[in-house]
């Protein structure tokens, strides 16, 4: 499924699952800022870590918009 089928799922669990999943990755970042962690995401099918320096710059990217 895609982001589009999950929000028309019949199953109420399935479409809150897309927002769920995207609570958990803002707080996973935020846990990485403050622990001065990395995070690792697979991005394109590639292992990517993200250092807590660059989650920082982009959280404060985000501010400014």
């Amino acid at each position: 499924m895609n982001a589009i089928d999950i929000t028309k799922a019949k199953n109420p669990d399935q479409r809150a699952s897309l927002v769920a999943l995207q609570r958990a990755a803002a707080l996973a970042r935020e846990t990485a800022i403050q622990t001065n962690t990395n995070i690792v995401i697979v991005e394109n099918g590639k292992v990517v870590r993200i250092s807590a320096e660059e989650l920082r710059r982009q959280a404060s990217e985000a501010k400014k918009s």
